[in-house]
């Protein structure tokens, strides 16, 4: 995947939830329905902070865009529009 302005590596997001992980890891061990959620919800959430965007902004926005069956919301730096 190509797209302008986004490395290809994202280690600073991979540094920013490490410790977020492994406490879930000793938490829920290996439940795999919570831990693909918890994993999913730390990556957007370390995301929008390293990109200085709202969290509770966009997590609405894309719960809202889903229940409505519109199109949610990009992680994409300056490709908030849509996604589907």
């Amino acid at each position: 995947m190509t797209t302008v302005d986004v490395e290809p590596i994202n280690h600073a997001v991979e540094r920013a939830i490490r410790p977020a992980v492994i406490c879930q890891f000793t938490s829920f061990g290996s439940q795999k329905a919570g831990s693909v959620f918890v994993a999913r919800m730390l990556t957007v959430v370390a995301t929008l902070k390293f990109q200085k965007c709202n969290v509770l902004e966009f997590i609405t926005q894309a719960v809202v865009a889903t229940r409505s069956g519109t199109a949610t919301p990009c992680l994409l730096p300056k490709v908030r529009s849509s996604r589907h």
